[in-house]
């Protein structure tokens, strides 16, 4: 749920952007401040190192206009220690989540969950007398629909990791950052 009230206006649209920056720490304080200062929310945040330990990507999604996000680009790119920034095209991208929930089971109620489990393709990966934990992936349209069918036995507690993404065929993000190693083949 996005509160900020860019999100409300007509023009605003959701927009995954990934940073390549240096590992170093303070770096993703910075950038995510740059959009606090703009009153963007940011939808979810995901930051781990690369290929290549001395690099991490952090791949942000925020709602965001047009104009302001060029803006919250254009000052990425002039931060210290940032390499290369991307919005990254829905259509030519693989963009995943993990979420694990804990969803309050009994006996009455434990095939019908089960049941969800397995049209989802999903996973269990902790079962208690009251509870189950389910592990998912996938892209936040599979994760929404699986937390709306869960919702009715009772959500226990939830945690999302945020979106990672990457863009598809052989190229990678970090090709034209200095020091990498250009597969070519």
């Amino acid at each position: 749920m996005v509160v900020n009230n860019l999100a409300l206006q007509p023009g605003a649209t959701r927009h995954t952007i990934s940073v390549l920056v240096e590992n170093r720490p303070g770096v993703l304080a910075r950038v995510s401040s740059l959009f606090a200062r703009r009153s963007f929310n940011i939808d979810s945040l995901s930051v781990s190192p690369t290929e290549r330990e001395d690099i991490s990507r952090i791949t942000v999604t925020a709602m965001v206009e047009p104009q302001p996000l060029e803006q919250i680009i254009k000052q990425l790119n002039k931060l210290l220690h940032v390499l290369k920034i991307v919005e990254l095209d829905p259509e030519n991208t693989v963009e995943r989540e993990l979420v694990l929930i804990k969803v309050a089971a009994t006996d009455a109620n434990r095939s019908d969950i089960l049941e969800i489990v397995n049209l989802f393709r999903v996973r269990v990966v902790d079962v208690h007398p009251q509870s189950l934990t389910i592990e998912a992936t996938g892209a936040a349209g599979k994760i929404d629909a699986l937390l709306g069918l869960l919702k009715p036995y009772g959500v226990l507690e939830l945690v999302r990791s945020g979106a990672v993404a990457v863009t598809r065929g052989p190229r990678a993000l970090s090709d034209k950052v200095a020091g990498s190693e250009i597969n070519e083949r």
